[in-house]
């Protein structure tokens, strides 16, 4: 297996909380172009983005969907701010069992941010778009990665086949086949 360099562009929304006055035009901005048809209808509860006020700081926060995780975390401390209760896992992104953040409300399946990719491609997420007090921003960087080049079904089937039988016992076949031929 070959290994090499590359690049790869990462896209990032960056969040600007002393900026943000908690409209929630992203929340239904995202809701709107995820609708189907597209720009049907409007319901930020099928949002990828949220906004929660966090009383302990007095900032709006946009929280953006991540990955899905299956089972919960183990986290369960309630935080009491200003005689408001808060779950540990108030201002998490991930989609899990334990609340109903980031899942489609008909369906009950995870939502993600996809960055709002389609074709054509927008230039900029939907969200950063309608953001008029530029507390999201959009950026793209170059980070180096590794890449391993994918095997050919040949090595894939002579590893196989060293698994099951030991190398010697490959060598000793193909020379017997070559001594035919």
């Amino acid at each position: 297996m070959t290994v090499k360099d590359a690049k790869k562009i990462v896209k990032e929304i960056n969040i600007d909380l002393d900026k943000c006055i908690g409209c929630r035009a992203c929340e239904v901005a995202c809701s709107a172009f995820h609708a189907r048809p597209r720009y049907s209808s409007t319901n930020p509860a099928r949002s990828r983005i949220r906004v929660i006020f966090d009383d302990l700081n007095d900032v709006y926060v946009p929280i953006r969907a991540g990955d899905y995780t299956p089972s919960e975390c183990t986290g369960r401390h309630t935080y009491t701010i200003n005689g408001k209760n808060y779950k540990e896992c108030s201002f998490c992104g991930v989609a899990c069992p334990a609340r109903d953040y980031f899942k489609e409300p008909d369906s009950g399946l995870p939502l993600k941010c996809d960055m709002c990719e389609s074709e054509p491609p927008l230039e900029v997420p939907m969200c950063v778009q309608v953001c008029t007090c530029d507390a999201l921003t959009y950026a793209e960087r170059e980070v180096d990665v590794t890449v391993e080049e994918p095997r050919e079904e040949l090595e894939v089937g002579l590893e196989s086949m060293a698994n099951k039988y030991g190398w010697q016992r490959i060598i000793e076949s193909v020379a017997r086949m070559s001594k035919k031929g």
